[in-house]
């Protein structure tokens, strides 16, 4: 990939400007001052907020509105055939896939610190971006999620420091170029594509080779120390659960959604540290961003302050509100070692009854890891199951919904025509069926978390409002 590319170029056309990964590349650029033109296929708050920032965008995708582009983007997502991206194809104007242009983006900052992992990458972007704002420091971010303290899910500063999300999916993060990279933890995900685990842990060792000064990386996690295996010529940091590693937690204390704990460098305690976001899972994601912002030269008051004014990411364990008692959260987990540590941190909160209302995302993750969700959907008092989301799959697996119900005692789910087409209308009777039996039989003390990394907080909100009525 050709660095230079953006040289000399002023009209950058998005395809499916409104996708999680888009929105934050588009406010960098926007803030770089690059005229920016997009297009999607279905209103949402994304688009609104787009053309807030004066980037004008058509809604449906015809081959017309890449007039005058010099560049155009597309996310992987969009199908060879789009009529936007045929054309694009053939008007001799260079396209990239949204991960080439973020990977060019990556290259133009000293200190890039891309945060990879399979879980938590979203949640530790946020709070080392967080941290940053604390101590005024004027960085680039780009975010699977938003995040209120730059008004979204990127932000273009003038320091030398980017803080960048950087996705394993397809071997994307491969193509960026990593000053600091923090690694989280190495998990069996997207398998359709890697085959096995091993393949996993190549590619992040390819992305600690790729890293030019520094790698953060989780002591505990033994997957993740198999990456580092024949590295050299880079700082290595450690941060973990216990005193083997170079940053650790100790005095750990939960009070609901609050956790703090003393965090400690090779045997210093540097101070207390608390946190609005619940699990262990987060004290370690915390950990990690303690070592980067450290790293960086931030001092340690800046960083305490900032993960204490951190309240989460977007869509990760974010509370939406309460009614008649009932607290309703909404949590991006979509992995069975992500809903183990969100609902055990959830089960550990001291609520009369905790519902989880999870949504399977794509039918290879559902078919492969059928038994891990099937023993961790068992956490919870009550799990309610919606129909398989497929995304970009077509359901060659022959799984539904039913496959993972009968695994889970007492588990309710609402059958499904499994021959019809999956439509939207579909979807919000399948929606209306959960929203009405949670609302039915939820008490006053229940906590109500939907799962997923599609639109399951749509029922959270359908939730709300009825009791609310």
């Amino acid at each position: 990939m050709d660095r230079n590319i953006l040289n000399g170029k002023k009209h950058i056309h998005f395809i499916g400007i409104g996708g999680s990964g888009m929105y934050p590349l588009a406010q960098i650029l926007h803030g770089q001052g690059y005229y920016l033109t997009g297009s999607d296929n279905n209103e949402t708050e994304t688009l609104e907020a787009v053309r807030k920032m004066g980037i004008p965008v058509y809604i449906g995708q015809h081959a017309e509105n890449i007039k005058g582009a010099d560049l155009i983007v597309h996310t992987a997502a969009i199908m060879p055939d789009n009529p936007e991206l045929m054309a694009a194809r053939q008007s001799g104007v260079p396209v990239l896939e949204r991960a080439d242009l973020l990977g060019i983006i990556t290259s133009w900052y000293e200190r890039a610190i891309c945060v990879s992992g399979t879980h938590g990458k979203t949640s530790t972007t946020s709070m080392i971006t967080q941290i940053m704002c604390t101590a005024e420091i004027d960085i680039s971010a780009y975010i699977g999620g938003k995040l209120p303290c730059i008004g979204g899910s990127g932000i273009a500063g003038k320091s030398d420091i980017l803080v960048c999300e950087s996705c394993e999916f397809e071997d994307h993060f491969l193509k960026f170029f990593p000053d600091i990279s923090v690694i989280l933890n190495i998990d069996a995900d997207h398998l359709d594509y890697f085959g096995t685990l091993d393949n996993i842990i190549k590619s992040f060792h390819k992305f600690n080779e790729n890293t030019s000064k520094c790698i953060i990386i989780n002591g505990s996690d033994e997957n993740s120390m198999k990456s580092l295996e024949g590295i050299a010529g880079k700082e290595i940091i450690t941060f973990g659960n216990n005193s083997n590693c170079d940053y650790y937690p100790e005095n750990i204390e939960h009070d609901g959604l609050l956790t703090s704990y003393d965090a400690v460098y090779k045997g210093e305690k540097l101070g207390r540290i608390t946190l609005h976001v619940a699990g262990i899972h987060n004290v370690l994601n915390s950990l990690a961003a303690v070592a980067a912002s450290r790293y960086c030269g931030v001092g340690f008051e800046y960083i305490a302050k900032g993960l204490e004014d951190f309240r989460g990411a977007k869509r990760r364990f974010d509370k939406l509100g309460e009614e008649k008692g009932i607290t309703v959260v909404d949590d991006y987990a979509h992995h069975p070692t992500e809903l183990e540590a969100v609902l055990t941190a959830a089960m550990e909160m001291n609520f009369r009854k905790v519902w989880a209302v999870f949504q399977p995302f794509t039918f290879s993750r559902t078919s492969l890891l059928l038994d891990d969700f099937a023993r961790v959907l068992q956490i919870p008092d009550c799990a309610v199951l919606t129909d398989i989301m497929g995304s970009r799959e077509k359901n060659t697996y022959g799984i539904f919904t039913r496959h993972l119900a009968e695994k889970i005692p007492e588990c309710i789910w609402f059958p499904q025509d499994e021959s019809a087409e999956w439509t939207d209308e579909r979807k919000y009777q399948n929606f209306q069926q959960i929203c009405d039996y949670v609302c039915e039989n939820a008490q006053s003390g229940d906590l109500v978390i939907t799962l997923g990394c599609g639109d399951a907080y749509k029922i959270a909100k359908m939730i709300l409002k009825k009791l609310a009525e």
